[in-house]
C-alpha cells in the first residue's frame, strides 16, 4: 500500500489491483453519481475494469485518483485526486466520497491537501475542478480549497461550474 499523503483526519493511498470491491461500493449509489456523467457500476467486472483501464494507468504520470480513509477507524470513504485530461490539456482535481461521508469536511480537506500535493510535490502550475452546475455542496468544496470561479461551460454533456487555483510558486 502506497501512502500519497496524510491530512489530519484522513490517509490518502494509491488504489491497487485489489480494489475494485471499494470502487463496486462507491459507484453503484446512484445518489454519490447524481451530478456525473457516469453510469452505475453494476458488479465486480465493471468494477474491476474501471479501476484496470482508468485509474490505475494515472498513476504512471503521478497522478491519479486516491483511496481515502479515515485515520480514526481505517474506514474507506471515497477517493480524491488529480487527473490528466488530455482533451482541454488540464490536470483535474476530483473527488467522490459516500453518503456516510457527507458534510464531514472531508472532501474540503483532501482537496485542499491534493492541491497542495500538485504544487509542492509535483511543481504543477495549474490545477482545475469542475463540479455540476446544481451541485451545491462540490461547488463549495471547490471555493474553500481556494479555487477561483473561471466560466461556466459542458464537459462530458454536463454544464458545469469550472474553476481554476494556480500556482503561486512556479512562474
Amino acid at each position: 500500500m502506497e501512502i500519497i499523503f496524510e491530512t489530519t483526519r484522513l490517509v490518502l493511498r494509491k488504489f491497487t489491483a485489489e480494489d475494485p470491491g471499494l470502487l463496486l461500493k462507491l459507484n453503484s449509489d446512484s445518489e454519490v453519481l447524481k451530478y456525473l456523467h457516469e453510469p452505475r457500476l453494476q458488479d465486480i467486472l465493471q468494477a474491476k475494469e474501471v479501476l484496470m483501464n482508468i485509474i490505475l494507468p494515472q498513476y504512471d504520470n503521478n497522478l491519479g485518483r486516491w483511496a481515502t480513509y479515515t485515520k480514526h477507524n481505517n474506514e474507506f470513504i471515497g477517493w480524491c485526486g488529480l487527473k490528466f485530461r488530455p482533451e482541454p490539456d488540464e490536470i483535474d482535481l476530483g473527488y467522490r466520497f459516500l453518503k456516510t461521508a457527507w458534510g464531514r469536511g472531508y472532501a474540503t480537506e483532501a482537496a485542499i491537501q491534493t492541491i497542495d500535493h500538485g504544487f509542492k510535490r509535483l511543481q504543477l502550475k495549474t490545477i482545475t475542478g469542475r463540479a455540476h452546475v446544481d451541485n451545491a455542496a462540490s461547488i463549495r468544496v471547490l471555493e474553500k480549497s481556494g479555487m477561483k470561479y473561471f466560466k461556466e461551460e459542458m464537459m462530458d454533456n454536463c454544464p458545469v461550474k469550472t474553476y481554476v487555483i494556480q500556482n503561486e510558486n512556479n512562474f
